[in-house]
Parts: C-alpha cells; sequence; structure tokens
C-alpha cells in the first residue's frame, strides 16, 4: 500500500499536528507501507521560514526515514484574514504542482485538516493519481472559524461550508480526531464511512523514571517545595489562558504554587502584560522548547493544566497535550467540558476538572490538588494506565492498519 500524506504541518515544526502525523507515518512505514508526505517549508509556530530553507521554493529531505517532499508558502506575522488566507492558498497552489512530480501510484491521498482549502489539492490531486482520499478531520472547519470569531463574512463561511460538503462527499474515507467530530459529519453524511482515528501517547518515548531527577526545577528557580501547575503549548485565543491568571491572583498569598506557561502565540504580550498589571510573582512563561526536551520539562512540573473556552465547539475536543503528560504520570486540571471530561475524568480518574473560564473554580481545585500531593500521585498513575491501555499509538496505528487493507480490498 502506498498514501502520500499532504499536510501543511510537518517537523520540524512543533505542535499537535506535526507531531501526531509524524507518528502515525513513521509507523504506518514500520508496518510495510509506503509513506510520502508532502508538506510547506516549515515556519510553524513563528510564521517564519526556519533558516535552513529560506530562499528555496522546493526541497527534498528524509525526516526519521520518511521522504518528505516540501514546497513553498506565504507566511506573515500579521494575523489578518488576508494574511492567513495568502497563508492556507499560496500552499494550496504550490502543493498541488509540487504533488504532480510526485511518482504515483498511490492508494490514498491523506489531507489534514484544517486548513479545510488543503482539500482542495488533496482532490485534484488523488483525482490525477486516481487515488482515494482520505479525509483527517482535527478539526470542524469551517464551524469553529465562525464561533471563535476568527471569520465573521457570511459569504466567505458559505463558500467554506460548500466546500467542506465537497470535500466530504468526494472522500473514500473520512477520519476525525475525536468522537465527537465523527457523530457531527456522520450526523450531515450518515452514508459515508467516517473512522474514529484519536489521537494518542507514543509508549516508547512515554514515562522515564530518570527525568525524576531533572535538574529543570532548579535551572529555572524553583524549589522542591513549589507546586507547579504547567501549561504547555499555543498560547492562543482559543485556550482562554487568561482564567490561569486570574485564578492566580485569587491565591497570590500561596507562594508555593507556581503557574508555568510554556509556549508562544498571539495571546503571549497580552497576558505578560496582565501578569504585571496583576502583580502576578508566581506565574512564569518560558519559552517553548523542542520535543526532545519536552519530557524534561515535564517532569519538572506537578500537574499539566489545560483550558480551553467555554464553548460548545469544544466539547468534543480532546486536546493533544493530555496525552504527553498522562504518559509522564502527571495528572490533569482540565478546563474542558464534553468528551475529554468524560474519557480523562470520570473514566480514568487522571485528574480534576473545573468550569471552562471559571477563575474561581480553577482557584479552587488548584488549592486541592497542592494540599494532596498523594492524591496527585494516586491520579498520574491512573492516567499513566488509562492512556497505556486505551491510546497507546502503536496499537491505533495497527486498527487503522487493519481498517486500511479491508477498504482498499473492497474499494
Amino acid at each position: 500500500m502506498r498514501i502520500l500524506i499532504l499536510t501543511q504541518y510537518f517537523p520540524p515544526e512543533t505542535g499537535a499536528p506535526q507531531n501526531r502525523l509524524y507518528a502515525l507515518a513513521t509507523r504506518l512505514q514500520q508496518k510495510g507501507v509506503e509513506i510520502v508526505v508532502l508538506t510547506a517549508l516549515p515556519n510553524y509556530p513563528q510564521m517564519e521560514i526556519y533558516e535552513a530553507y529560506r530562499g528555496k521554493k522546493y526541497v527534498y529531505e528524509e525526516i526519521g526515514g520518511l521522504p518528505v517532499h516540501r514546497s513553498g508558502i506565504y507566511v506573515s506575522t500579521n494575523r489578518s484574514i488576508i494574511s492567513r488566507l495568502r497563508n492556507y492558498f499560496s500552499f494550496v497552489y504550490s502543493s498541488y504542482w509540487a504533488g504532480r512530480k510526485i511518482k504515483g501510484p498511490f492508494d490514498y491521498v491523506f489531507c489534514e485538516s484544517p486548513p479545510l482549502f488543503l482539500g482542495i489539492t488533496a482532490r485534484l490531486l488523488a483525482r490525477r493519481m486516481k487515488a482515494g482520499m482520505i479525509f483527517n478531520v482535527s478539526d470542524l472547519w469551517p464551524e469553529s472559524a465562525e464561533r471563535l470569531g476568527l471569520v465573521t463574512n457570511s459569504l466567505m463561511l458559505g463558500m467554506a461550508r460548500k466546500l467542506e460538503e465537497h470535500l466530504y462527499r468526494h472522500s473514500a474515507l473520512i477520519t476525525g480526531q475525536t468522537k465527537g467530530i465523527v457523530a457531527d459529519i456522520l450526523g450531515r453524511f450518515p452514508n459515508k464511512k467516517v473512522y474514529w482515528l484519536p489521537n494518542g501517547a507514543d509508549i516508547q518515548g512515554g514515562f522515564i523514571p530518570e527525568l525524576s531527577g531533572t535538574p529543570w526545577r532548579k535551572e529555572n528557580g524553583f524549589t522542591a517545595d513549589d507546586f507547579i501547575f504547567m501549561y504547555a503549548g499555543i498560547i492562543g485565543h482559543a485556550q482562554g489562558l487568561e482564567v490561569i491568571l486570574k485564578a492566580a491572583a485569587r491565591i497570590k498569598d500561596r507562594k508555593n504554587i507556581k503557574f508555568v506557561i510554556v509556549g508562544s502565540g498571539p495571546e503571549k504580550e497580552k497576558l505578560q502584560n496582565l501578569k504585571i498589571t496583576l502583580d502576578l510573582d508566581q506565574v512564569h512563561f518560558v519559552d517553548a522548547v523542542t520535543k526532545k526536551d519536552m519530557p524534561s520539562v515535564i517532569a519538572g512540573t506537578d500537574v499539566a493544566l489545560i483550558p480551553l473556552r467555554k464553548l460548545d465547539l469544544f466539547k468534543g475536543a480532546i486536546p493533544s497535550k493530555l496525552f504527553e503528560n498522562l504518559i509522564m504520570k502527571k495528572p490533569l486540571l482540565l478546563g474542558v467540558e464534553g468528551e475529554a471530561k468524560e474519557l480523562f475524568i470520570h473514566e480514568a480518574k487522571a485528574g480534576l476538572a473545573f468550569v471552562p473560564e471559571d477563575d474561581q473554580d480553577l482557584a479552587a481545585k488548584a488549592l486541592e490538588m497542592a494540599h494532596n500531593r498523594a492524591m496527585v500521585n494516586s491520579m498520574g498513575e491512573n492516567g499513566y494506565h488509562y492512556v497505556y491501555t486505551h491510546f497507546n499509538r502503536d496499537l491505533l496505528t495497527d486498527q487503522f492498519l487493519v481498517y486500511l487493507n479491508e477498504t482498499v480490498n473492497t474499494k
């Protein structure tokens, strides 16, 4: 079987889709599937082409044994809708012409969405290569863009909905990252093949006992008595991270309780200014680290703090960062309703949940966890065993490959 993976995001960039797609691609390749990746020149999240790729329109390289074709993309730190559309469509255009030069045949073109518009390239390449299109939906778009207020133009939203419908109808298979996404698509397209392809944990790169003595705390000015809640990821609008600072202000007399925000993004400067306004010594901002260094950072903290805004849209969301924390035996303080809360708080008993955007509830739950380290350790163990059993990437890949082989044989 040959699969062309088409995605705007891929390592050496860091981020949820990059890590997830790389893990899937390498595992499928290990199982005997021939994988080829078509992606953009790396630029995310800084929105600057990485130095080694600057001035180039096309690059071929191998990453982890995977053949990777890279085509040009327009990037800008300007976050206007026009700039974002130029970013998306520049890669739609360049990836199509780069894809035409990749020798077929392929059984499938596997397209990562969002961005939804990349489905245009996937559809054209799949037709050219006489391959089935697998449309992998990690976020419902344009629904999410509309509810977050990122796109308000009714004409643009209408066109995006028509494109979404067209791509779903012409997909050989639609894969959804969460059960909520799968249910939504099946509700609108009951006759389509829709498969739940969740994110998972790299068990081989999971809990590393020797990291328990990490120097990360000392290097960053923390003591053994500090109780550290850490958010690591994109500092964006959807996360609603101001709730962390407002909660910290409520318990600022508890000097040993620390809140660490690791990463970069469009909301970072605003949050740093809010820290100054609220005079919060116990809130610390740390620059983004590489995937390789992340386990050492996680090992030096106590609880993974994962918020999202209080929107019905996010009730089907499962933030990928919870897997890398649970596999390191770090429990969750989860500000996400719906599927993630049901699976990882109620079923797995891997942490506590607070009401999204409710800083008073977040502060109360933070105090509860800081006061009971035995409970926190038990939740960490629960989370590790739950992820090991239900979200092992090796197992998920095996199951997906069985499904694909059955689909290939019956298409």
